[in-house]
């Protein structure tokens, strides 16, 4: 018997059941980024927590976002430890997500995440009357010896890069003209930023302004540590986030930024770049897969 209890938050020993059930799971799905020590992954902060167990053992955790994404969905995580998967425990955990976000009709908005689009996912989502509403692309390419040309950039433009302190307001309103149609990005704060300020490194954060120092786009490039689960357990760029003001998009700014962040991966001795694209997005793909980006996963959102 499933004993599904909800929390508004965890106390010591329930973030070490908590991090001991991720970790099992990363050993097997690649995914989360979790470590053996620390605040556990940003997505599972705030909201609401569901600590699933059974004969006294925790075999299932859900994470709910309450406060939603941009437009008011609520978003959640769930996971079954993989040892304990294939025995009706997820199905009873989506109906209390369900009943928690107060779901009735498909209007209400509930999202949930499969990471890497496991067929298990989609039957239980069919299941429990879920619709696939969201495929966020996983992309990756070899920087090892890339020749990526120096970046063209428009007439008038010129590149630097981010300066703690004085950046982070102007960084906030682009990013927010640039993503008004995004769930989570084009909720990026200015505290956001500085709060992020701890792991990014300002030198691979590069800005694109006009003649009067108007800032046009940006490339926040990531560096994440070794995961021995995935990209073969190497250290791995990411093209973090390419914004441009609607204002200065068409004109090739995007690529250039893109190349520039690049570059610095590549010459910072990264072997391996990946990025998050909508799979919606063709444009944006299309662009990266001239770049040599080829598909790696994918991960889904399901609604009800």
């Amino acid at each position: 018997m499933l004993n599904a209890v909800w929390a508004d938050e965890l106390d010591e020993a329930g973030t070490a059941e908590v991090r001991a059930l991720l970790l099992a799971a990363r050993e097997t799905d690649g995914s989360p980024e979790v470590t053996a020590d620390g605040p556990l992954p940003s997505e599972f902060g705030g909201g609401a927590q569901l600590l699933a167990r059974s004969d006294g053992e925790l075999v299932g955790y859900a994470h709910l976002d309450t406060a939603g994404d941009a437009f008011g969905r609520q978003v959640a995580e769930l996971i079954v430890r993989p040892d304990r998967r294939r025995r009706g425990f997820a199905t009873s955990m989506v109906q209390a997500l369900v009943e928690r976000a107060g779901v009735a009709e498909p209007r209400d908005g509930l999202r949930v995440w499969s990471h890497g689009d496991h067929p298990g996912a989609a039957r239980l989502a069919e299941r429990a009357g879920f619709s696939r509403a969201r495929e966020l692309l996983v992309m990756q390419v070899a920087a090892e010896g890339a020749d990526w040309p120096e970046p063209s950039l428009p007439p008038g433009v010129s590149l630097r890069t981010f300066e703690p302190g004085r950046d982070e307001e102007a960084v906030a309103a682009v990013n927010a003209r640039a993503f008004d149609w995004h769930p989570e990005q084009g909720s990026l704060t200015a505290a956001d930023i500085r709060d992020a300020e701890s792991w990014f490194d300002p030198a691979g954060f590069f800005l694109a302004e006009d003649s009067s120092g108007r800032l046009l786009g940006f490339h926040w490039t990531k560096v994440h540590p070794p995961n021995p689960y995935r990209f073969g357990g190497a250290p791995v760029g990411e093209v973090y986030v390419v914004g441009v003001d609607p204002a200065a998009q068409g004109g090739g700014l995007g690529k250039a930024l893109t190349v520039a962040g690049l570059r610095f991966l590549r010459d910072a001795g990264l072997g391996q770049v990946i990025l998050y694209v909508e799979g919606d997005n063709a444009p944006a793909v299309a662009v990266y897969q001239r770049l040599g980006f080829t598909r790696y996963e994918v991960d889904v959102q399901y609604a009800r």
